[in-house]
């Protein structure tokens, strides 16, 4: 049976980060800080996979992960070849991307959201051990992924790579994602769970204001302040997770959108920017700054209604990357079979600063984290 809140929390978190891209408004990240979110959902769901099938759950992830990326790189990596990027081995990683591909001057900006794939591809190679190490000793575990990003942050670690400093920013709540499943934040009394979070959020807050990044206090720029303060909330937001929502669907647009949001996360997710790069232009055309509520409005709106049409035209390989029936929008009514009964469609899970643009004959490794 499918937690419905857990879904709107999905679906809640995709729509703030294309609004942030669009706007760049960093109390968005403060306010809720989606990246952690959907890593702890992502967990939770690793968990209960590996609970059903065990190791082959891992293939089972890449294959849902994986054809949305190739869709994706099917059309923009020969854009990209065509406009300055070598054609190198490394051109690859875009079927696969353990590391950072490479992109040319545009596409680095445009695509950046692959380092969100190349963290997920981590974290589920990670996932059978990891899981193994927590249930034996659940806190020690938890706790790793925070110990390893405070080494870094103090210098312990200065020249520790982007996947490994990812992993102290964002297995900590994949980790809370296993946590969820099995029950332990539930189980945690309101008068310890409550406390803590206080604390996390404490800690980060304190971290955020004494170091403050370029864009002030906008979560990106500040990992420790980052983790601490996003553990913090999805101890409560996903540790105080209702059992159902059944309320979700008694609003039939709420609930579609939930369902769509949910079926379509991945592509949201991979092809949002893009748009959001192409309508960049629009600010010097029409006269529109950040400042502009009125122009921020539409560029959302706009960037909103060309992710509508590219999960029209592309969403539905989610479908087929999960063996389900391929469907144009999801959620829509149930069909009924020869015999006359209705099968119930139930929704299935779904899964920093802007650079000068350097010469087009140079090639860039993905390292900008739009998140």
């Amino acid at each position: 049976m499918r937690n419905r809140y857990l879904d709107l929390l999905r679906s809640l978190a995709i729509i703030r980060v294309v609004v942030y891209h669009v706007t760049g408004w960093g109390t968005l990240t403060l306010l809720f800080p989606a990246m952690s979110v959907m890593f702890a959902l992502a967990g939770s769901l690793m968990a209960a996979s590996l609970d059903r099938s065990g190791a082959p759950a891992v293939g089972r992830r890449l294959r849902r992960l994986l054809p949305s990326l190739w869709v994706l790189a099917a059309i923009f990596v020969p854009a990209m070849l065509l406009t300055g990027l070598p054609l190198t081995p490394k051109v690859l990683l875009w079927a696969f991307p353990v590391a950072d591909p490479p992109a040319n001057y545009w596409g680095a900006l445009a695509l950046s959201p692959i380092w969100y794939l190349r963290d997920y591809l981590w974290f589920v190679f990670a996932s059978p051990l990891a899981l193994w190490l927590f249930r034996r000793a659940p806190w020690p575990t938890l706790l790793a992924p925070y110990a390893l990003l405070a080494a870094i942050e103090v210098g312990m670690l200065p020249n520790a790579p982007t996947v490994l400093r990812d992993f102290g920013l964002y297995f900590g709540a994949w980790l809370l994602g296993f946590a969820h499943h099995d029950g332990l934040l539930r189980r945690m009394a309101t008068r310890v769970l409550v406390p803590t979070a206080l604390a996390l959020g404490a800690a980060g807050a304190a971290w955020i204001v004494t170091h403050p990044g370029p864009r002030g206090y906008d979560l990106n720029d500040m990992p420790l302040g980052n983790a601490l303060w996003s553990a913090a909330f999805i101890l409560v937001a996903i540790g105080r997770a209702p059992a159902s929502a059944a309320w979700v669907d008694r609003n039939a647009l709420l609930g579609r959108a939930v369902t769509v949001l949910n079926r379509r996360a991945l592509t949201c997710y991979l092809w949002h920017m893009p748009f959001v790069v192409a309508l960049t232009p629009l600010v010097d055309v029409v006269g529109w700054s950040h400042q502009d509520p009125v122009g921020l409005a539409i560029r959302v709106a706009l960037v909103f209604a060309l992710v509508g049409v590219a999960t029209v035209l592309v969403g539905w390989v989610e479908d087929v990357a999960a063996r389900r029936p391929p469907e144009l929008l999801p959620g829509g009514r149930p069909r009924a079979p020869a015999g006359g009964s209705v099968v119930p469609v139930s929704p299935a899970p779904a899964g920093r600063a802007v650079v000068p643009a350097p010469r087009a004959s140079e090639e860039h490794t993905l390292r900008i984290s739009v998140r």
